[in-house]
């Protein structure tokens, strides 16, 4: 009954129009009439703790990273070495597109942030070398989703934040699933591809390839700093995150020269407002768990999903298709903090690794930001390109199928995560 109540009250916040975090305070305070129990301090003081966390000071840091990176040409060099790298096979363009995937991700952290720089740069140029609109704008849509895999990702701050997991474990185990990501797009992009008549580019010398990963070598020199300060402890998650601001406004003004002193300004704000949402989200979820907490709703999930206790693998099987069910309607934020407090109990009396799970959790609901209807980073690549809807979702369903199969891979075999990740320190 109580399960019921909270998502009666999150479904109709959501079904009125009411943005997310307000869904969320009004299924908190639904709980708290259905516990006989409402207090408006309890509220105020859940919604003032619930932003007062150390490891959340790494989210305006990774987002001010980010938009450092577009404005400041940081993303625009990293995809220079790729196409200069791949640009010359048939296809190239898919392959620079997947290698620009994979390195913008483990500077930014953000899905939306990679899928705009990614769609801006390139998809006009794979309709210039022949490849459909839909087919370009997918590719860009699907390697988007890799950002929230590859350290830094914000979302693993978010999950680690709300489940109460080392975010250092989580960042250096993300690491292989999300090159598994990228070769299974690459592997997709292939067999699409590989009858199409398209224009390649020029096969680059050395002496340009070599030119190009000199220019390039500050923007690349980030993700490498980042994970060897995690894995050496020499900073925390929100250590890296102001190293990873500092360096990249750093290689903007003075290296690359492309981010001027009175552009600055624009960019903090850009980089405020972002944080403004997320934190504002933040806050509304911890009263929700804290109340999800109080009400026992993860016993009660227990209960439900005590058939399939005893089979990990059938249990995963069963969380993947709730994520993926919320996923069609709802963000990658409100899902993992909505939903973390209640599954992660669930997933520990399983004997789940908690790490493990986390990395679960995070590429299904990445999985869920190309998924219509909502589909963010769908609608965020179409915007960008001014394609069409449709367009967009029928060329990401290939890709969607290749991310789908990764999943059930590291469902089935996992190895394939536990084994890199102790490797790198992760688990």
């Amino acid at each position: 009954m109580t399960i019921l109540i909270f998502l009666a009250a999150l479904a109709a916040g959501m079904t009125i129009g009411m943005p997310i975090a307000f869904a969320l305070l009004a299924s908190a305070v639904a709980l708290m009439f259905q516990q006989d129990m409402f207090d408006s301090q309890i509220i105020a003081q859940n919604l003032i703790n619930g932003t007062t966390s150390f490891t959340l000071m790494a989210v305006p840091f990774f987002l001010l990273a980010g938009e450092v990176m577009n404005v400041g040409g940081l993303s625009k060099r990293i995809v220079k070495v790729a196409l200069v790298l791949v640009g010359h096979v048939r296809g190239g363009l898919g392959y620079v597109t997947i290698i620009a995937a994979c390195l913008l991700a483990s500077l930014s952290g953000s899905a939306v942030a990679d899928a705009a720089a990614l769609a801006t740069l390139l998809v006009p140029m794979m309709q210039a070398a022949g490849h459909s609109r839909g087919q370009a704008c997918g590719l860009v849509a699907a390697g988007g989703i890799i950002g929230p895999i590859i350290p830094p990702s914000i979302p693993f701050i978010l999950f680690g934040v709300a489940g109460g997991v080392s975010i250092s474990k989580l960042f250096l185990a993300g690491i292989a699933p999300g090159l598994y990501m990228g070769a299974g797009l690459a592997f997709t992009w292939w067999y699409i591809t590989r009858h199409d008549e398209v224009k390649v580019h020029e096969r680059q010398s050395a002496k340009v390839f070599m030119a190009a990963l000199f220019e390039g070598a500050w923007a690349l020199g980030l993700p490498a700093i980042i994970i060897f300060g995690l894995k050496f402890g020499v900073f925390t998650p929100t250590e890296a995150a102001v190293v990873a601001a500092v360096y990249a406004m750093f290689v903007a003004i003075f290296i690359y020269k492309e981010l001027k002193i009175s552009q600055i300004f624009e960019v903090l704000v850009a980089a405020t407002r972002s944080t403004g949402v997320v934190m504002f989200l933040v806050a509304a979820a911890l009263v929700a768990a804290w109340m999800i907490t109080i009400a026992d709703l993860p016993g009660q999930m227990v209960t439900l999903l005590q058939p399939l206790m005893g089979n990990q693998t059938l249990l995963l099987l069963a969380i993947v298709a709730i994520l993926f069910a919320v996923g069609c309607v709802m963000d990658l934020s409100p899902i993992i903090l909505i939903l973390t407090p209640v599954l992660l109990p669930v997933v520990k009396q399983a004997g789940i690794n908690e790490i493990y799970f986390g990395v679960i959790f995070i590429v299904c609901g990445s999985i869920g930001l190309i998924t219509p209807p909502v589909g963010t980073v769908l609608n965020v690549v179409a915007g960008a390109t001014k394609s069409n809807m449709m367009q967009v979702v029928k060329g990401v369903s290939p890709f969607l199928i290749s991310h789908s199969i990764v999943l059930l891979i590291m469902i089935f075999f996992p190895a394939v995560v536990i084994v890199p990740a102790k490797w790198l320190g992760g688990y």
